[in-house]
């Protein structure tokens, strides 16, 4: 039992702590982007004016009690029931309390729901467990890591390809459902060139902790040289002899092209169920952003993907250590 309470004590510990955490990937509380200003904004309001309330009702309630205490020669409670002024009064003041706080709520609601001016529009679909992304504007398809240009809209027109997903990428705006079938909005938009996490808000499945993203804003001179770069065939020539040539032959032969499709090498239209790796070598994560692209980390996904991420319809290829090493040189040359 004392164990236990040990236990508990330490996890209550734990989570008070880590509310105290600064610049944290996923904290709502430091908005970088105007649409997440806003509802930080809302926030804030809605805060201290919950805070006055507390204070004003929990002041009442301990005056009441040392004030009013009970002595031997105190006298019968005058009795308010039936005060029609009284009943009036608090039936008012929650009203004008609710009322400040509804309007500026169903402002910044339309506020963010309205699609911006001149805003740069952008497919995401949701898959178990990763995120995809379509530039129609610009012909590009890529997974895992979304680029957008600082200091300008960005409208992302969503939908699941299987389950319930939630986008939410809390530095630059709320949470929104992707629904199979249906199709949904998110405005986003960065102040400055940074990275930020995404994350799916809603359980989706085995591997739900592990569907996450990043979000990369970038100067618009930056962004228009990795629309350039994403334009283009990843695939170069290969040294016949070298290993990434070997790796480019277990990719062809291996099962890859069943599900992955890369520009200028197997570029086969369709529905694919798993991300386009036509530039992977850009990418800083893969895995539904589960994993840091690194060749440790390949290494580990290759040989036994669902030890990784449990559920995952990525298969396991059986890949000898030379496969291996020799794919893991193939995707290095994607860039």
């Amino acid at each position: 039992m004392k164990l236990f309470k040990d236990k508990k004590i330490f996890l209550l510990s734990f989570l008070f702590l880590s509310s105290c955490i600064e610049d944290a990937p996923l904290d709502s509380l430091s908005p970088a982007g105007p649409y997440a200003r806003s509802i930080d904004e809302l926030f804030w309001l809605t805060f201290w004016i919950a805070v006055g309330v507390f204070a004003i009702v929990q002041g009442a309630l301990l005056f009441s009690v040392f004030y009013f205490k009970e002595r031997e020669s105190s006298p019968e409670p005058k009795q308010i029931h039936g005060n029609n002024f009284l009943e009036i009064l608090w039936t008012i003041i929650p009203v004008l309390i609710l009322a400040v706080i509804a309007v500026p709520t169903v402002r910044t609601i339309f506020d963010l729901a309205r699609e911006p001016e001149d805003a740069l529009k952008i497919e995401v679909i949701g898959h178990q467990w990763w995120f995809e992304y379509k530039y129609p504007d610009f012909g590009i398809t890529t997974a895992n890591v979304l680029v957008i240009p600082e200091d300008r809209p960005v409208r992302l027109e969503m939908w699941s390809n299987d389950v319930l997903h939630n986008y939410w990428v809390p530095k630059l705006n709320g949470k929104r459902y992707l629904v199979p079938g249906q199709t949904t909005y998110l405005n986003l938009q960065a102040d400055s060139p940074e990275e930020f996490w995404a994350q799916c808000g809603e359980y989706c499945g085995l591997s739900h902790s592990k569907m996450r993203g990043r979000v990369i804003s970038m100067t618009e001179e930056d962004f228009a040289s990795w629309v350039v770069n994403e334009q283009s065939y990843a695939q170069k020539e290969l040294p016949e002899s070298s290993l990434a040539a070997e790796g480019q032959v277990v990719y062809l032969n291996a099962g890859c092209t069943q599900c992955h499709v890369i520009d200028g090498v197997w570029d086969v239209q369709g529905d694919r169920i798993a991300p386009n790796l036509t530039h992977f070598a850009n990418r800083s994560v893969f895995a539904g952003a589960a994993l840091k692209n690194n060749p440790e980390n390949l290494t580990k996904w290759l040989a036994n993907p669902a030890e990784i991420k449990p559920g995952t319809f990525m298969p396991n290829l059986e890949l000898t250590e030379k496969e291996i090493n020799a794919l893991i040189a193939y995707l290095g040359t994607l860039k």
